[in-house]
């Protein structure tokens, strides 16, 4: 890669005129410049934006750091990313992702995100959950994306689970639908207890006590996606289903919860109406027939994030962005 020296070499001109001509080109005459990107353009010269934050060069763009916890190596969340760098192009600032897997040791991501010397921090996980926030993020402004800390107080942008699943059961009652088979994400999960909240507020409001219902959670684990078989037919007798519906804990056991259903001869949603829960990216529409489910508001989470970081605000709250329940054809 060309060197800015080899630029200053080739236009015939000094380091400092070639740092003018690309920081502030206002101050050059027009031919000068001329001449220096003409050096640029030749050598395929690309500046070193972090060298130049170290060295406070004006024109250079504000950035946003993602650190991303498995959040874009996976399909259900890269919304949030993708929210963050077109919020970030908008303003005329730009992003950068640095991607933590599960071993990676915090600091030295940390220490890696921070040599690219970033305006602002934005801390993001693939599924809501309690995050340990390195200690030296918190010298920057920081923003936590879809996850929450316990250990210190920052800005968290959220999806509101108890609303998104509140109003996805009051539309499943709405219709009649009133002894679900109800198929939890596991105990674990930030997620399934806030759920359930709204599950059982909904109940509650329809009269219906949400303890007589089926509650069943989900183990821990990818691998135990492949119980929900068992835990279904155990609750068909002669062909018939004990439930009228089934109200899952995410579009994945929906997933699996048609398979049965259909392998069964049990129709959807003229015997049983299913509901899924996050709109699973890439997946949602393929359900046949359309499945009803919960939009995780993962693109206004990172949208949010980022002006945050952007608009410098201050305050430091928990703010729960609303899912929205997502009408089709499965209830």
């Amino acid at each position: 890669m060309s060197s800015l020296k080899a630029v200053a070499k080739l236009a015939n001109v000094s380091l400092m005129t070639v740092s003018r001509a690309i920081n502030t080109p206002e101050k050059l005459n027009p031919e000068t410049l001329i001449q220096v990107q003409s050096a640029i353009k030749q050598l395929n010269y690309v500046p070193n934006i972090s060298a130049l934050k170290i060295r406070g060069a004006r024109a250079t763009p504000n950035s946003i750091g993602v650190l991303a916890l498995d959040t874009v190596t996976t399909p259900f969340s890269v919304d949030i990313t993708l929210a963050i760098e077109e919020t970030a192009r908008a303003q005329g600032w730009h992003s950068f992702v640095i991607n933590m897997l599960e071993h990676d040791d915090p600091e030295a991501m940390t220490n890696l995100l921070l040599s690219y010397r970033p305006s602002g921090i934005i801390y993001t996980t693939m599924g809501l959950r309690k995050v340990k926030v390195p200690t030296k993020l918190l010298n920057h402004p920081c923003v936590l994306a879809n996850c929450e800390s316990d250990d210190v107080q920052l800005p968290s942008f959220i999806p509101d689970d108890n609303q998104g699943q509140y109003d996805a059961v009051r539309a499943l009652l709405k219709a009649g639908y009133k002894k679900p088979l109800c198929l939890h994400l596991p105990h674990e999960r930030i997620a399934s207890s806030r759920r359930r909240k709204g599950l059982e507020q909904a109940f509650y409001d329809s009269g219906i006590n949400p303890d007589t219902l089926m509650h069943i959670y989900m183990e821990d684990g990818d691998n135990h996606y492949l119980d929900i078989p068992e835990i279904i037919v155990k609750n068909i007798i002669a062909g018939k289903p004990t439930f009228d519906s089934v109200i899952c804990g995410n579009d994945r056991i929906a997933f699996i919860v048609y398979q049965v259903l259909l392998s069964n001869n049990i129709k959807i949603p003229g015997d049983v109406a299913v509901m899924g829960y996050d709109n699973m990216v890439g997946v949602g529409d393929l359900f046949i027939p359309a499945l009803s489910t919960v939009q995780l508001p993962h693109y206004e989470i990172g949208r949010l994030s980022a002006l945050h970081i952007i608009d410098a605000e201050k305050h430091k709250e928990t703010i729960k962005i609303k899912s929205n329940y997502l009408a089709r054809d499965s209830l």
